[in-house]
């Protein structure tokens, strides 16, 4: 295959929505049965992202980010409008890290981070789909995933810090839900009812002839 400058972007197939709704499993699953490459944008946003971030703020003569204010002070609404600004500000390096891949069959590209407003700019909007849990499964996951219940153990007021990410969590997921329907973009709820397995039948049903 030869590299082009779009090539990836264009075939990419991406999951957004709200965090603890399955966007990576689902992805994983899809993955294996399709054959696709698999870029799992979150991985990236605590990461090699955050540095870029940092390196970004530096430039501008910006202090970094002091994350305990963010947690501890920030109301949720304030919370949710600097993780907006912050994906947007990322997402012309994720679709670097798509250019800079060459694969046979499509990328499915999964994370919280990916806007519907950013993708549809880049990306049919057929070619998306929106996970998001309901208010009692976000509580469930948050209150036992191992990763989510550790959240906050370094800051000096953890229970406010988890009840702050939770209601800034459930407000992202609503507004990738609002801007997601306005697009045509499928929204599915996860409910915790349905196994993962169901759920990626319902996304790669979505995506229809692009598997």
């Amino acid at each position: 295959m030869r590299w082009t400058p779009d090539g990836t972007i264009r075939d990419a197939l991406w999951i957004g929505g709200g965090q603890w709704s399955g966007k990576t499993t689902v992805a994983a699953i899809l993955t294996g049965r399709h054959g696709l490459t698999h870029m799992h944008c979150d991985y990236q946003d605590s990461r090699a992202y955050e540095d870029r971030r940092f390196a970004a703020r530096v430039r501008r003569g910006e202090p970094p980010i002091d994350w305990t204010r963010y947690w501890l002070e920030l109301s949720p609404r304030e919370m949710a409008d600097l993780a907006v600004g912050n994906v947007a500000e990322q997402f012309p390096w994720v679709l670097d890290d798509l250019r800079a891949l060459v694969s046979a069959r499509p990328v499915v590209v999964d994370g919280w981070n990916l806007r519907p407003d950013l993708v549809v700019t880049v990306a049919d909007p057929r070619r998306m789909v929106v996970l998001v849990p309901t208010d009692d499964w976000r509580r469930h996951q948050a209150a036992t995933l191992a990763r989510a219940v550790a959240f906050g153990a370094d800051l000096p007021d953890p229970d406010r810090a988890r009840r702050n990410r939770l209601e800034r969590d459930r407000l992202l997921a609503a507004d990738a839900a609002r801007q997601a329907r306005a697009q045509g973009i499928p929204v599915i709820e996860v409910d915790g009812d349905r196994d993962a397995d169901s759920i990626a039948d319902q996304v790669a049903d979505c995506f229809g002839a692009a598997l």
